[in-house]
């Protein structure tokens, strides 16, 4: 099995490459160690550029927090603007240029990872405006590529992945309890690995659980 890493220095994403890599051959790709913007597609394209053959496996695990707002008063274009190019944007520039190193004739696996918080339906604390916000356009985009995707790739699966609260540095200073990121990784592992194409395009806890649009 190979298996490609986006976001191989975030806590989740460095977990995540380190169980795969027991599994077979894993390219870990970051911004810290090989210069990958993904706000950029200029960036993303020079970077995937250079990764060459075809993968079972692919994990996009960027992202970022920001400053969650606790109020409409505290709202800014700014931040949001930010918030969704990191969160949403970002994420589907790289699966645009991941398609090419996705087989056509097997089973081929890419997980994003999403947040609860961007669901609608389960919303009921308010607050979060930014990143709920790029968190649900993110989940939007990831369906309707998956869509495109069975057309092409009738047996792969494409799927939001929220991995619950890990205790990495994104989420430094809030209170809580907090999953270690091996253990989430290892969850996120087995839900995207039991997913059938029938199942590409949905949005699913690290338990396996469907989590409403």
């Amino acid at each position: 099995m190979r298996a490609l890493v986006i976001g191989a220095s975030g806590g989740i994403g460095a977990a995540l490459a380190v169980a795969l890599a027991a599994q077979g051959e894993v390219v870990a790709l970051s911004r810290s160690a090989d210069g990958l913007d993904v706000t950029d597609e200029t960036s993303v394209a020079r970077v995937l550029a250079g990764v060459l053959g075809r993968f079972d496996w692919v994990l996009i695990a960027s992202g970022a927090l920001g400053v969650p707002e606790k109020s409409l008063k505290t709202v800014s274009a700014q931040a949001m603007l930010e918030q969704f190019a990191v969160n949403a944007v970002g994420p589907a520039l790289l699966i645009k240029h991941v398609l090419r190193l996705l087989p056509k004739d097997r089973v081929a696996r890419v997980g994003v990872l999403s947040a609860r918080v961007g669901s609608i339906g389960d919303n009921a604390l308010g607050g979060w405006y930014s990143y709920r916000a790029a968190k649900a356009a993110l989940n939007q985009l990831v369906h309707t590529a998956a869509i495109e995707l069975a057309r092409s790739h009738p047996l792969a699966v494409l799927a939001c992945l929220h991995p619950g609260t890990v205790a990495t540095p994104f989420t430094a200073g809030y209170p809580g309890q907090k999953d270690a990121a091996d253990l989430s990784a290892a969850r996120l592992i087995a839900v995207l690995g039991g997913l059938i194409p029938a199942q590409s395009g949905g949005f699913y806890d690290y338990a396996g659980k469907a989590v409403p649009w």
